[in-house]
């Protein structure tokens, strides 16, 4: 089965990677059936300008070892998770906290931001880091440390997470792709900013407060309309 978005942009990925239930593009990575969403809205990014590595401030395939995909100064895709997902808002409801974490952390260990959207109960986003640097785990680490200890001890804990003085906010791994050329870069970023549409969150991608799609329609990097019809019938959750 070809993956809608890559047989759109004319890639040629033909084959698929399997982990667990799910089923990735082999050529973008992206899960097929959230490829096959955002590839009715191809025609209009396709067009879109690649941003250049600034440190302003403006689901992948995952490794069974979980073995990090080190590459010095590389641009990734991520996706972090909360611990418990179902009903959870925490990271919309303390949106500024996060905020101001990622700020901070970003004045220690730069990256830039190509791409970045906040969902009740997990995040995307595109980052690139500085040439030479290859230490996300530290960003990461620091990021959700950071959100943690700026929240009330109100989660529940398991006897292992209490044992060893870890919060109980966010699941302990993420997933990353590197990121390895220009339409990788536009897939994914499409990805990003289509979720909350793809959740059942908003119907128009630029309704959705919490991402950084309004900076890059003001840069001239999506129309504003991107996105903007109706939801395709074939949209569902994870």
């Amino acid at each position: 089965m070809r993956c809608a978005y890559c047989t759109l942009r004319r890639t040629g990925a033909i084959r698929e990677a399997s982990v667990g239930r799910n089923r990735y593009c082999a050529e973008c990575r992206l899960p097929v059936q959230c490829a096959a969403l955002i590839a009715p809205y191809g025609e209009q990014a396709r067009y879109a300008k690649p941003i250049a590595p600034s440190n302003s401030e403006v689901d992948t395939l995952p490794t069974s070892d979980y073995r990090r995909a080190w590459h010095p100064g590389g641009t990734y895709f991520f996706t972090v998770n909360l611990l418990e997902r179902h009903g959870n808002d925490l990271l919309t409801k303390h949106i500024d906290v996060l905020r101001d974490v990622v700020r901070t952390v970003r004045r220690r260990h730069p990256f830039a931001i190509h791409a970045w959207v906040v969902l009740p109960d997990h995040l995307h986003c595109v980052i690139e880091l500085p040439q030479g640097d290859a230490d996300f785990a530290t960003r990461w680490r620091l990021i959700k440390m950071g959100f943690s200890k700026a929240l009330p001890r109100t989660e529940r804990l398991s006897g292992v997470r209490a044992k060893r003085g870890e919060r109980g906010i966010w699941q302990r791994r993420y997933w990353e792709h590197l990121i390895r050329e220009e339409a990788d870069l536009r897939a994914h970023m499409d990805y990003v900013h289509f979720n909350p549409v793809k959740h059942g969150l908003v119907t128009r991608v630029r309704d959705w407060p919490y991402s950084t799609f309004g900076r890059l329609v003001a840069l001239g990097t999506y129309p504003r309309d991107w996105a903007g019809g109706d939801v395709p019938a074939s949209v569902g959750s994870e």
